[in-house]
């Protein structure tokens, strides 16, 4: 009887339809799509790509050709979910009708989260119009009657880069760059855009009668832009030098700095490890994204320059005072880059009973404003030389110029001896 019984329910369950996992549908988003955040209003386009192996699903930003990939990810029932560590964020969106929709957020307490439209990826159509020569070197400045801060008078370069219709490049401030924006010159405009999960940007531009652009960045703030050669002529002033944006209050005494590690050992210029070394101070945070640029540089540097004397510390300000919350992310900053050197926990952004910001926590600097700022310690401790923001690769030849400059002073300061001299 029992071998009746069992054999009915094997048959029973043979005439079941087999269930296939609901992961495995995520084969139905595979490939290339037209992606759009909304931010501020203004629709932001980028390059988005999804693969799927199984159950594990990942979702790729790009960063001109680089991908930027998710760390973890599902499809289940239709609803896609990445999460970006290093980021601190995530991206949710439903699948339907052959779209994907939904909203990306960073993860931390209140913030807004951003409308997100995906299609299928569909060639651009150009047209047969000859676009304008654009490659080069220009420099932006905010048009005069829409200046409400000091900031706005800045001087800012765009680097631009151009075969036929499509033009790639990159702005570049005094506290770092906007990324690779990429897009097309169609119907007598020029239209650039980037996002990578982080530095959302849409830059909007026509040309002038007198070859200079008028340019829109986000449908907000409006900008005359010119070739850098003809600026000074129509009146642009020459944009910051970031080697002497930010200083010292007394260049003659050593810098100090103690802050723990990741382990909570505080970490101090007096240490041992860092006596007659030239040391690069390198200020940043994990949600920083001209940090994130910077940091493979340093890497470079460490590997090639440590056995001759070179320390780098990171000095870490984060969004968040409870280390809970901001260790991890310093250690996915680590992860990603393949940091070697020691990261601090030095303070944070805003003011906090439990924490300090960059004013109290190294108050020997003067007139801060930009996150990478690199410091450049000689062998005696001192102060040599302070570098605000960097010149990421999407900025081009500038980017492999500065790499060169501050791979040049690092080895200047190597051949020296304490006392500062050769």
């Amino acid at each position: 009887m029992k071998r009746l019984v069992l054999f009915a329910a094997l048959v029973v369950a043979a005439s079941v339809p087999r269930i296939v996992p609901r992961a495995q549908a995520a084969s139905a988003i595979d490939g290339l799509w037209d992606a759009v955040v909304v931010v501020n209003g203004a629709d932001i386009p980028f390059r988005f790509e999804i693969t799927t192996s199984g159950a594990e699903v990942q979702g790729f930003c790009f960063e001109g050709d680089r991908k930027v990939g998710s760390t973890k990810g599902s499809f289940v029932d239709g609803r896609l979910t990445l999460e970006y560590d290093f980021l601190n964020t995530t991206l949710e969106a439903t699948l339907n009708g052959g779209a994907l929709t939904g909203a990306y957020r960073n993860n931390r307490p209140n913030a807004r989260p951003q409308e997100v439209r995906m299609r299928r990826f569909t060639p651009v159509a150009l047209g047969s119009e000859d676009p304008p020569p654009l490659a080069g070197t220009w420099e932006m400045r905010r048009l005069a009657e829409e200046v409400s801060a000091p900031r706005d008078t800045r001087t800012w370069q765009v680097f631009l880069r151009q075969s036929g219709a499509e033009v790639s490049g990159s702005i570049l401030r005094v506290d770092g760059d906007t990324g690779t924006l990429v897009g097309h010159w169609k119907d007598r405009k020029l239209v650039l855009s980037h996002f990578a999960g982080e530095r959302p940007n849409l830059f909007e531009a026509t040309l002038n009668p007198d070859g200079t652009l008028a340019v829109t960045l986000n449908r907000t703030a409006r900008y005359l832009v010119v070739r850098s050669g003809d600026a000074r002529a129509k009146g642009i002033p020459e944009p910051p030098d970031p080697s002497r944006y930010t200083s010292v209050a007394d260049p003659t005494t050593p810098f100090a700095f103690a802050f723990p590690d990741l382990t909570g050992h505080i970490v101090s210029n007096t240490d041992a490890r860092f006596r007659g070394k030239v040391v690069i101070l390198s200020i940043g945070g994990s949600w920083c994204p001209n940090c994130h640029d910077e940091a493979p540089f340093l890497s470079e540097l460490y590997k090639d320059y440590r056995a001759r004397g070179l320390e780098i510390v990171g000095l870490m300000f984060e969004n968040d005072p409870d280390p809970k919350l901001s260790r991890p992310r310093v250690q996915s900053f680590i992860k990603r880059h393949g940091v070697e050197y020691p990261m601090l926990l030095a303070g944070t952004t805003q003011a906090s009973p439990t924490s300090k910001t960059i004013n109290e926590a190294l108050p020997q600097i003067v007139n801060f404003g930009a996150y990478p700022t690199a410091i450049y310690l000689g062998r005696d401790g001192r102060v040599r030389s302070v570098h605000a923001g960097f010149a990421s690769p999407a900025t081009g030849q500038e980017h492999v110029r500065l790499k060169q400059e501050l791979r040049e002073l690092t080895e200047r300061l190597l051949a020296e001896t304490a006392g500062g001299s050769r």
